[in-house]
């Protein structure tokens, strides 16, 4: 089969049509001032870009820990500045602490009394997932500009009552505000140009499936999700939302929002049934090794030396001794004798469940964890046909579509068209936070992963290998690109230049309504694992999504 390879610059930093980017000063009034909550890992990575940038200014931090708020400040507010150290309104150590100082800023402001510190436009989330809501929903009524981290929140009535609190605030306000997720997948180069190739290029013609899967990798799965922080439902989520709520976006990104904010049907083709199956497979007491014994604790388990899940070997061999202090979460560089003394940490009969559930026991034997989310999971949806409205069709056809004419004059319909997507989350892969796929269409195949796109036609027989621009950390690629899109976003707020659904349409790339819908996607498909059925969406989304709307007054469209 013949095969050209071609390298693929990488597309324009905006998602929608291609307005043209002003790239601000920051001495200028428009530029954007952000808040960081939470100094950690995932504040972090959207600090940087902005710091690194002319178009916005970090402005202040929230963060419960002295130490990170200290460390973030001096590294991107007032370190950056030659001052000694923060001025009123720079750091805060609670969420709560920033309402109630901005609420007082407020109202100083509308007395006419002098106030110094200007305020903030924006506010990135990044605090802990169950603390996401309640600050998201204090937020709103400020009617700051938000983006928040995925995912937006761990259970259904939460993100319910997020989204009616935006609402009811932008009716009061009498104006929208830009609100974006932490759904990265949207924004990297390889995902931008597949999505490119099937919506707009058709270089598989219509799909017909989808095959897609998020490999975890098996040392970080026992990390993050055995002994670490999303290791139990009860105190976070399923896994599915935790980890793979970004395929599931990305899934929905790729077939079924519009192709572009300019697209002649603005509807999106929702799925019409879901099925998923699932469990907690492997990392339980049954599949505990006989010799380890009664053990519980890696440091005391005489299986230890020769045991993959090892904690010591994890932790200590691993990452400390090899100097990676990245990924997993920063084991301490002091001393190996701190790092092991944390390791033997461990708990007993005696020890209550609220007290095991409080703290993440890195040392603690695999199989005899608290855990209870999957480790493994499928989800299937299928879309049906969907016409296009009578204003968009003709008289040709079967109603299902109407025609375009292509440049060497074959007529294709323009029309939803079924399609079927096979989700699969995996725990124990050797690839650590990897993505791979096939789409399967009319007239076409499409294989891709994180580095490389094969493209056949079936036409031609051609093979096109588009190989996609790799960076130092394709993570960073991703986070650069959402929080310069997203501060673009709010400048062209801030400036009078776009209204926010415009300027979310045009630099997101999607609307409000999307984000929401990708996170609520993930709870229909954990209805039907538990209850072992086919769930219709109309029906699910009657029965549990418009009734938590009905009661708080607002309505969100399917």
């Amino acid at each position: 089969m013949p095969s050209i390879k071609r390298r693929y610059k990488g597309p324009e930093p905006t998602h929608g049509s291609p307005a043209k980017i002003t790239r601000l000063q920051k001495t200028t009034n428009a530029v954007p001032r952000i808040l960081i909550m939470g100094a950690g890992y995932r504040g972090h990575a959207y600090a940087g870009p902005i710091h690194g940038s002319s178009e916005a200014t970090l402005a202040a931090v929230v963060e419960t820990s002295a130490f990170k708020r200290k460390a973030f400040g001096e590294s991107f507010i007032w370190g950056a500045a030659g001052r000694n150290g923060p001025r009123e309104g720079e750091e805060f150590d609670s969420w709560e602490g920033f309402i109630k100082y901005e609420t007082n800023r407020r109202e100083k402001v509308r007395m006419g009394e002098k106030v110094e510190d200007p305020g903030v436009d924006a506010v990135f989330v990044c605090i802990l997932d169950e603390l996401h809501a309640p600050a998201i929903k204090a937020l709103a009524p400020l009617g700051l500009h938000v983006m928040c981290e995925k995912p937006l929140a761990t259970r259904l009535e939460d993100i319910v009552g997020m989204y009616g609190a935006l609402k009811s605030s932008w009716t009061k306000l009498q104006h929208q505000t830009v609100f974006a997720a932490g759904f990265v997948l949207r924004y990297s180069s390889a995902n931008m140009l597949l999505r490119k190739l099937v919506r707009e290029d058709r270089a598989v013609g219509d799909v017909i499936s989808v095959e897609h899967t998020d490999m975890i990798g098996w040392w970080h799965f026992v990390h993050s999700y055995v002994r670490g922080n999303w290791r139990k439902e009860s105190t976070s989520a399923p896994s599915l939302l935790t980890k793979s709520s970004h395929d599931i976006d990305f899934l929905l990104w790729l077939l079924c929002s519009p192709t572009s904010s300019s697209s002649a049907d603005d509807r999106p083709h929702l799925p019409s049934r879901i099925s998923s199956f699932g469990r907690l497979h492997y990392y339980r007491r049954a599949f505990k090794p006989s010799a380890a014994g009664a053990a519980t604790n890696c440091l005391s388990c005489p299986i230890e030396p020769t045991c993959l899940h090892s904690a010591k070997s994890l932790y200590l061999h691993r990452q400390l001794e090899n100097g990676d202090t990245n990924r997993p979460p920063q084991p301490s560089s002091r001393a190996t004798e701190r790092l092991l003394h944390a390791l033997s940490d461990d708990y007993d009969k005696s020890t209550s469940a609220k007290e095991v559930s409080r703290k993440n026991w890195y040392g603690r034997c695999a199989w005899e964890c608290d855990n209870d989310v999957c480790d493994d999971q499928i989800v299937t949806m299928e879309w049906d046909d969907d016409p296009l409205p009578a204003s968009y069709q003709n008289e040709k056809g079967d109603g299902l579509a109407t025609y375009q004419m292509t440049q060497t004059g074959e007529e294709l319909p323009i029309c939803h068209t079924a399609k079927t997507v096979q989700f699969h989350m995996v725990a124990n892969t050797d690839d650590v936070g990897s993505r791979r796929g096939r789409i399967s269409g009319t007239a076409g195949e499409i294989s891709y992963d994180l580095t490389t796109i094969r493209v056949v036609d079936f036409r031609s027989g051609k093979e096109t290998v588009y190989a996609t621009p790799q960076t130092d950390d394709i993570r960073n690629d991703r986070d650069e690109r959402l929080t310069l899109d997203f501060i673009r976003a709010v400048a062209e707020v801030k400036s009078g230049k776009m209204k926010a659904d415009e300027a979310q349409r045009t630099f997101l790339g999607c609307t409000v309504e999307d984000l929401i819908r990708s996170h609520l996607v993930v709870f229909w498909a954990e209805a039907a694992r538990r209850k072992g059925r086919v769930l219709k969406w109309e029906e699910w989304w009657e029965k549990v999504v418009e009734g938590g709307l009905r009661e708080l007054g607002s309505e969100l469209q399917p």
